[in-house]
């Protein structure tokens, strides 16, 4: 079974579902996200707060999180090996 891992102000997601986690300062990401935003795609968990992280999802989808990139790969991280110690148990 696939982790959750918290993003910022009560919000979750599946780490089985993310692809990656980028910063949103290069051009490319914000035109991945302006063209997700116009599509429906974009699932802001903000909650009006700087972007600081854009999560890639499996389904194309992609979350905009208040955290930084680092916080987020680092608790999905300790998810994983959370995981593994209990499947060695």
């Amino acid at each position: 079974m696939d982790k959750l891992i918290h993003i910022g102000f009560g919000n979750i997601v599946n780490t089985g579902k993310i692809i990656a986690i980028v910063s949103p300062d290069s051009a490319p990401v914000k035109r991945m996200v302006q063209k997700a935003k116009e599509m429906g795609m974009a699932i802001d968990a903000t909650q009006g707060r700087k972007t600081k992280a854009v999560l890639v999802m499996e389904n194309s989808q992609i979350v905009l999180s208040a955290l930084l990139p680092e916080t987020i790969a680092g608790r999905a991280k300790s998810a994983g090996s959370q995981e593994e110690e209990e499947t060695d148990e």
